[in-house]
């Protein structure tokens, strides 16, 4: 191990959130609004990251924090990325694996939104339709082609591992949250995509 990452390895993620905290507390005694917002949102991410690991949460609490998650990113990308949400199922009362949307919201912005010329929008909708609750993750960004969907809908579909990477890793991405999805709820939910070049995906 370099001393590098040795150091990395030391740095408590916890010493880091209360950090946040004190340094978000001086921006509003400086009377910096969007930094102490900016802060508070990654505190918020930080909070949730730590408490959360491979449990379920209610979709109020997964919605909250991907507010936060795409504020930081606006303010990274300005009025190249918008952001909506359309819920219509109570929120309060709807259990869910934690980190299931952030994945796939991160990769329509990455892979979808972030190379298009102009920007584009990213929709999370949660409804109930006669077979249970959907809920979709849709950009207009510059979509797939087929052998790109293929490959898509291939790591969907991947046999499960032994162990699922940790949540912030470079490991966990489309197949996690695919395993994740199948350990809750077995045959009763899957992930389906669709996309169609230079028009946009949809999760």
């Amino acid at each position: 191990m370099t001393k590098l990452e040795l150091l990395k390895s030391q740095i408590n993620p916890h010493f880091l959130f209360n950090t946040l905290n004190v340094i978000g507390g001086m921006a509003s005694l400086e009377e910096a609004e969007t930094t102490e917002k900016m802060i508070r949102a990654l505190s918020a991410l930080f909070r949730y990251n730590l408490k959360n690991q491979d449990t379920e949460v209610c979709l109020s609490q997964e919605l909250k924090i991907m507010e936060d998650y795409m504020y930081l990113q606006q303010m990274r990308f300005g009025d190249r990325i918008t952001y909506r949400k359309d819920c219509s199922v109570d929120a309060d009362k709807v259990i869910v694996p934690a980190f299931t949307f952030q994945p796939l919201v991160e990769n329509a912005l990455y892979h979808g939104i972030k190379n298009k010329r102009g920007g584009g929008c990213i929709v999370l909708r949660g409804y109930e339709d006669r077979n249970g609750l959907v809920f979709e993750v849709e950009d207009d960004g510059i979509g797939m082609d087929e052998a790109e969907l293929a490959a898509v809908r291939a790591k969907l579909t991947m046999e499960p591992e032994e162990e699922l990477a940790p949540i912030g890793s470079g490991g966990f991405g489309l197949h996690n949250v695919a395993q994740r999805i199948q350990m809750y709820y077995g045959d009763q939910a899957e992930i389906l995509v669709e996309s169609e070049k230079n028009i946009g995906t949809c999760f």
